[in-house]
């Protein structure tokens, strides 16, 4: 896992990307800790990374908002 905070050292293409794959997972019924799951496995990210990736990305209303 990468050890640093969600929003140093990813770019925001890739962070885009993160937000996208866990809104598609919940959109195909993954519960909301499943899809975290799911982003911390596939893109070697700690939990709480992929939450604050999911805060930007709703402060930010990326798509697929």
């Amino acid at each position: 896992m990468r050890e640093v905070g969600a929003q140093e050292g990813i770019p925001e293409a890739l962070r885009k990307e993160i937000f996208g794959a866990v809104v598609l997972a919940q959109d195909l019924q993954m519960t909301v800790p499943e899809s975290r799951r799911m982003a911390c496995e596939r893109f070697g990210l700690a939990e709480e990374q992929v939450r604050e990736i999911e805060r930007e990305g709703i402060r930010g209303k990326w798509p697929p908002l």
